[in-house]
Order: C-alpha cells, then sequence, then structure tokens
C-alpha cells in the first residue's frame, strides 16, 4: 500500500531542497495534497496484472462463437507518470482490439483496465504490454492489439522542450502479431 505519511515527508524535503518556505501560506498544505494526489494516481501500483483482470473481467457470452468477430474501442483517454523522471505522460489515447473467444468484455471495463494500467509509474511500451496481458486474462483471449500516442513531459517540459512530439507504441499478441487486417484495425 502506498505510505501516504512518508510521501508528506519526503514533499516537504523537497520543499526545502528547493529552496522554498514549507511554513508559507501556499505551501502549508501542499505535502498532504501531493501525498493524497500519489494515492490517487499510482492506485494501480497496489495491484498484479492478474488483480486488475479480475477487478474488471466482467465478460458476456458471446451470442455466436463460430462468427468472425472483432472488438475494437478508439480513443480511450489516460495519463500516466514516466518512471525516469516522475514526469507527466499526457494527451495519451489508447486503442485496444481483440478476437473474442466465446465472451465478450463489458465495453466500460476495456476503459477501466487502460485506466488502472496507466496508474503506476511506466513506460509507455510497458503499459501497452500490460493492457494487452490484462485483457487478455480478463477477456480469455490470446488475440489483443494495443496502440497508444501520447505526449511525454519529460521531452516537452524539460530537455530538448519538444513539444510537438509525439510517442506511438503498439503491441501485438495472438493473431494481431501476423495480421496486418487486425493491425490495421488500431489505425
Amino acid at each position: 500500500m502506498i505510505d501516504t505519511k512518508a510521501i508528506e515527508e519526503h514533499i516537504r524535503g523537497i520543499i526545502i531542497a528547493l529552496g522554498e518556505d514549507p511554513e508559507r501560506e501556499g505551501l502549508i498544505e501542499t505535502p498532504a495534497r501531493v501525498a493524497q494526489m500519489y494515492e490517487e494516481v499510482f492506485e494501480g501500483i497496489n495491484y498484479t496484472n492478474g488483480e486488475i483482470a479480475e477487478m474488471f473481467g466482467k465478460t458476456f457470452t458471446q451470442e455466436r462463437s463460430d462468427a468472425a468477430e472483432t472488438v475494437v474501442m478508439k480513443d480511450i483517454t489516460v495519463f500516466s507518470y514516466c518512471e525516469h523522471h516522475l514526469a507527466l505522460m499526457y494527451d495519451m489515447t489508447v486503442n485496444v482490439g481483440y478476437i473474442p473467444h466465446g465472451r465478450v468484455l463489458g465495453l466500460s471495463k476495456i476503459a477501466r483496465i487502460c485506466d488502472m494500467a496507466a496508474k503506476r509509474l511506466q513506460l509507455q511500451e510497458r503499459l501497452g504490454r500490460d493492457i494487452a496481458e490484462i485483457i487478455s486474462l480478463a477477456a480469455g483471449t490470446p488475440d489483443v492489439g494495443v496502440k497508444i500516442t501520447g505526449s511525454h513531459s519529460c521531452m516537452t517540459a524539460r530537455g530538448i522542450k519538444n513539444v510537438p512530439a509525439r510517442t506511438e507504441t503498439r503491441t501485438y499478441i495472438g493473431e494481431f502479431k501476423t495480421r496486418r487486417d487486425l493491425q490495421k484495425l488500431l489505425d
């Protein structure tokens, strides 16, 4: 579990290290606010991929299991934090596709899976793999594709400061690895 008291102490130390006065009016409650924010935005750290799949694994019987179907959900918005700089990864969209194998996920569960997987210190590449694994476990399918596009403040607000730069990653498992027709569905 996330230790909010320890976070408060460390944020207070960072404020002091920055040369600020943690007792000034605008900063007095900042350590507690940051600790509460971290507890919320890093909630996914508390769960394994398997536990997230169980939490959001509500499925329904596929009406015709002999039908060739693919479920695709696009433009799911998430944000995360880069594990290298603790910098915000923002303006992120996730497109997910999977081939049902007798069961389909409730649509809101796909978005919830993406959101919870993003609530960790992450790399965008790992986030795609985590989402694919969780969808695979939750839906009981080996066939999943995930496309993520996002901006990274470690590039846009510091360092090179290249604001328009966007990163795109794609993760394919099962049929999505070899079938270009399935991969195109995520565009």
